[in-house]
């Protein structure tokens, strides 16, 4: 019955207004350092994707310095995610309410949430981006080793090398537009950066865009195997 919506650290704070913890300081570090590398990869793949775009290289100390940095970068970048992966992958698990958010995305979009399911931690449309970059990093990941010549050349065919470069171009491109949907909803929805700066959203903010969890938060029937302990 419980998508795991209560994380260990959720915690709702009494006052005016009330305060709910939403992210806890790991989290966020790990969000930001999942970002900056998201952004760095982005901005050094560009630069290696098409000459209009080499002028990019100057960010990074030229074109031969972005060519041995961008692989790195794609390395940090995996096991970065993959904290966020085990953090969070029970919290986004699929409901059926969440088909029915989808259906509803006129409301979503139209401001009129009081039409919507009550959601829990995360609503369908972050579950998809969730999802989506599950999968698209991890293709990235296999994909750029097979044309990681520094280390693995004598590993793969010439033929396997342009597969693998097709691939990783289409993929890196809908991973970048992933990427953008998710900052645009983020700025959409007032308060959702102070969440994954500060850690914290106000119990109205929870109310409005996330009720389930609030309400699982409030009465302790989260994860069975967390203790929800409201500050003092």
């Amino acid at each position: 019955m419980t998508a795991y919506d209560v994380e260990p650290g959720d915690a709702v704070h009494p006052g005016d207004p009330v305060q709910v913890d939403r992210y806890t300081v790991g989290a966020r570090i790990n969000h930001w350092i999942t970002a900056v590398s998201l952004v760095l990869l982005a901005l050094s793949g560009l630069a290696l994707f098409h000459p209009d775009l080499f002028f990019l290289t100057v960010l990074f100390g030229g074109g031969q310095n972005t060519r041995a940095i961008h692989p790195w970068i794609g390395v940090l970048l995996f096991f970065s995610f993959a904290g966020l992966f085990i953090r969070f992958w029970r919290a986004n698990l699929w409901e059926h309410t969440d088909n029915v958010w989808l259906a509803k995305l006129r409301d979503v979009l139209t401001g009129h949430e009081e039409r919507l399911p009550e959601v829990g931690k995360y609503n369908a449309g972050q579950k998809v981006v969730f999802w989506s970059m599950s999968v698209l990093i991890i293709v990235l990941i296999t994909s750029g080793i097979v044309i990681w010549d520094q280390y693995f050349s004598e590993y793969t065919s010439l033929e396997q090398k342009r597969i693998a470069v097709l691939t990783h171009s289409i993929t890196a491109i809908i991973a970048i537009c992933v990427w953008i949907v998710h900052v645009y909803a983020a700025i959409w929805v007032r308060g959702t950066i102070g969440a994954m700066t500060r850690g914290q959203v106000t119990g109205g903010w929870a109310w409005r865009h996330h009720r389930k969890w609030l309400r699982e938060l409030v009465t302790g029937k989260g994860d069975r195997n967390t203790t929800v302990t409201p500050a003092k």
